[in-house]
């Protein structure tokens, strides 16, 4: 179906960002704020605004009736979730469905397939994608067999969802059981879902991703891959395109594996399939699917000069998409960071507040992705992104002296930032080095 008016179901700097595609795409936009949203800038830029409910994200962003609600009251005919909230809810891609509503993302059933990491595990199995051993455990006995037979460390980690939550790394026998509770108790907390699984720990990984995009006429392509490895409790900071350091070989089979997933699932629209990489081996190993935009997409946008989100919206709109395979062209390299309001010197305590000056520099290859301004309130309900610097330049070295640069040029006063702590990292030889794993920033850059 043609699309004509779209709610935006998020807040922040991706609400900002579907703004402005909808407006590339001629569509009309409806944003959904809550009551401490309600003068955010996705809101001010928008056609219209719906209060969907008080501050707490539990009685406004992740209320699937109200958003559906809240959309058909708006007369609008698509959903976009943007990232986080309810993005991978299967829950709101059916009702959108029911309720006669394009939900900008893949099909319930991609999103029910993907979201149970066992089901998705097995699905890549018989992709024929390298998958880490590992399987569903029982109970806390179970998880000590597995040890037996595999060896600590090892992983535990959450079957009904990601983000980092219901994740422990079991690193001996003496952890396993309290590690088995506290992780149980996380998924059943985050997912509505208690069920875990382990996995043989790849001690020196890399996070690697695909981009991939497909669309109803039987078109599936990839648009190359981000490393995403600096990351602080399974949360990613840095993120670049193309992955530095990789064989070529490897590059393609992980593009290709990505592709071959993809398309076995029927997945649709745009989204992520995550790969571990054995720095130690080369070897690569499925992690999970993300079926959503991703925060760090910028950069692919930068290497291959694609708009992915004006992409979502054509392919949930019935049109194939707007290029082949063979049109997708790398052009240099990109780094993003993320600036987030919390304070490093205080165990990356959230700093909320009302910011006295936000001010990015305007530099050649530099693009924010923003929703902060002077005067803006960063509240304490949500996540503290506050911008993502994405830095574009000929190849990795330009890109890291361009973000650098943006990074002691910007203006923020109001709130303690990472600023500091993103500009170590970026300067830091390991960096320099592409010789960067997902435990890096842990357990060597903050501990030095």
């Amino acid at each position: 179906m043609s699309l004509a008016r779209v709610f935006i179901a998020n807040r922040g700097e991706i609400a900002v960002r579907i703004v402005a595609a909808c407006r590339a795409a001629g569509l009309e936009c409806v944003v959904g704020a809550s009551q401490a949203d309600l003068d955010g800038l996705a809101a001010r830029q928008a056609d219209r605004v719906v209060c969907i409910g008080p501050p707490p994200a539990s009685e406004s962003y992740l209320r699937v009736e109200t958003i559906v609600a809240a959309a058909l009251g708006s007369g609008c005919d698509a959903i976009h979730p943007g990232y986080g909230f309810l993005s991978e809810s299967a829950r709101l891609a059916s009702a959108a469905r029911e309720h006669g509503l394009v939900f900008v993302g893949p099909p319930a059933e991609a999103i029910e397939l993907a979201g149970d990491k066992l089901r998705a595990r097995a699905a890549a199995a018989a992709a024929e994608l390298p998958v880490v051993e590992g399987r569903e455990l029982a109970d806390a006995a179970d998880a000590r067999r597995f040890a037996r037979e595999h060896g600590h460390p090892l992983m535990l980690k959450a079957a009904g969802g990601g983000g980092g939550r219901g994740i422990k790394l079991v690193r001996d026998s003496d952890e396993l059981d309290t590690a088995y509770a506290v992780a149980t108790a996380e998924a059943l907390a985050a997912f509505g879902d208690p069920r875990l699984y382990a996995e043989r720990f790849v001690a020196a990984a890399r996070h690697v991703e695909v981009q991939v995009a497909a669309d109803e006429h039987g078109s599936v392509v990839h648009l190359g891959e981000r490393d995403c490895s600096v990351q602080r409790r399974y949360q990613k900071l840095v993120e670049e395109a193309p992955a530095p350091a990789l064989a070529q070989d490897t590059r393609e089979a992980l593009r290709a594996a990505a592709v071959r997933l993809a398309r076995s699932i029927g997945y649709r629209n745009l989204g992520t399939v995550e790969f571990i990489l054995d720095a130690a081996t080369g070897s690569f190993y499925f992690l999970e699917v993300n079926c959503r935009i991703q925060v760090e997409h910028p950069v692919t946008e930068a290497v291959t000069g694609r708009d992915l989100v004006l992409e979502q919206l054509e392919v949930a709109g019935g049109r194939p998409l707007s290029f082949a395979q063979e049109e997708v062209a790398f052009d240099g390299h990109a780094i993003e960071a993320r600036l987030t309001a919390e304070d490093p010197e205080r165990s990356f305590m959230p700093s909320p507040g009302r910011l006295t000056r936000f001010a990015p520099p305007q530099l050649a290859g530099l693009r924010v992705d923003t929703h902060c301004h002077d005067g803006a309130v960063i509240p304490p309900y949500y996540d503290s992104l506050m911008a993502k610097l994405i830095a574009h330049g000929d190849d990795r070295e330009a890109a890291t002296a361009l973000l650098l640069e943006a990074l002691e040029a910007l203006e923020v006063e109001g709130v303690q930032t990472n600023r500091a702590l993103l500009a170590g990292v970026l300067a830091h030889p390991d960096f320099a080095s592409a010789a960067i794993t997902t435990r890096w920033l842990e357990e060597e850059a903050i501990a030095a």
